[in-house]
C-alpha cells in the first residue's frame, strides 16, 4: 500500500496549530472532514476513537514522530493525512521528546488487513532518516504531497 491510497492531499497540515495532544488529533480530523473524507457527525466519535487507542499507549514512537490511528465504521477504506508542527507538541512518546511529524489514520473495522498494510507502510518509510528530515523541514502542504508521492516510488526506502 502507498501514502497515495490513503493519504488525503487536501487534508495534508504544513503547520499545526495546536500546541497539545488532544487539539493536534482534533485538527488533523478536522481537516479530514474539511476536505470531505469523514462525515461531520462523526468527527466527535472519531476523536474519541483516537483518544482511547492513545490512553492504551502513546503513538508517540520516538524521534519525533507519532501515528495516531484508529478503526472506525463511519468509514468504508483506509483514510489518513499528515501533518506537521515546527515547535513540537508534547505526545506522551515512548522517547519524551516532542513531535513534530504526525501520520493520522483511520481504517474501516472491517479491514483490519488494509489497515495494517497502511501502517506497515508508515512505519517503513518512518525507518528512513532522510525522509523524516524532509518531511519535519517541509514548509508547505505541496511539498509534503511531493515527498509522499517520491517515498511511494521507492526513493527513500535504504537499500540493505
Amino acid at each position: 500500500m502507498k501514502f497515495a491510497d490513503f493519504v488525503t492531499t487536501k487534508a495534508i497540515k504544513s503547520e499545526l496549530e495546536s500546541s497539545d495532544k488532544e487539539g493536534v488529533i482534533r485538527e488533523l480530523v478536522l481537516s479530514l472532514v474539511s476536505s470531505g473524507q469523514l462525515a461531520a457527525d462523526e468527527q466527535e466519535s472519531i476523536v474519541e476513537a483516537i483518544l482511547k487507542r492513545e490512553e492504551l499507549g502513546s503513538t508517540g514512537i520516538g524521534r519525533g514522530i507519532a501515528v495516531p490511528h484508529t478503526k472506525h465504521a463511519s468509514v468504508s477504506k483506509p483514510v489518513g493525512t499528515v501533518g506537521v508542527s515546527s515547535q513540537g507538541v508534547d505526545f506522551q512518546s515512548l522517547d519524551g521528546d516532542p513531535v513534530q511529524l504526525f501520520f493520522m489514520l483511520i481504517s474501516p473495522p472491517d479491514q483490519p488487513n488494509e489497515h495494517l498494510r497502511a501502517l506497515e507502510n508508515i512505519s517503513k518509510q518512518l525507518q528512513d532518516e532522510t525522509f523524516c528530515r524532509f518531511m519535519k523541514q517541509s514548509k508547505t502542504s505541496a511539498e509534503i504531497q511531493q515527498i509522499l508521492e517520491e517515498a511511494d516510488d521507492d526513493q527513500f526506502v535504504q537499500q540493505a
